[in-house]
């Protein structure tokens, strides 16, 4: 296991998860864009991923702004509440 130097910061947070789409909605608290890799940690999720599309309002997004909730597609289970960090 690899030791961080400095304290992650999350950048988000799942406020939502349908198991049966594979979809987490997530709340960023900054600017984020597709492409870019982030991490999943709560109790008992640990992973990262990198995101391959947004939709926000059922429309495919390019980023996401500060406070706007999107559906990100993942391929691990999350929980509401699992907080979101960059990767």
């Amino acid at each position: 296991m690899s030791v961080k130097t400095k304290k992650e910061k999350p950048i988000g947070a799942v406020t939502h998860f349908y198991g049966h789409l594979g979809v987490a909605i997530v709340k960023f608290n900054k600017p984020f864009k597709v492409g870019e890799k982030i991490h999943f940690k709560g109790a008992t999720t640990d992973f990262d991923e990198t995101v391959k599309s947004m939709q926000y309002d059922h429309k495919p997004v390019e980023a996401a702004k500060k406070g706007q909730e999107v559906g990100i597609k993942v391929g691990d289970k999350v929980r509401e509440g699992d907080e979101v960090y960059e990767a």
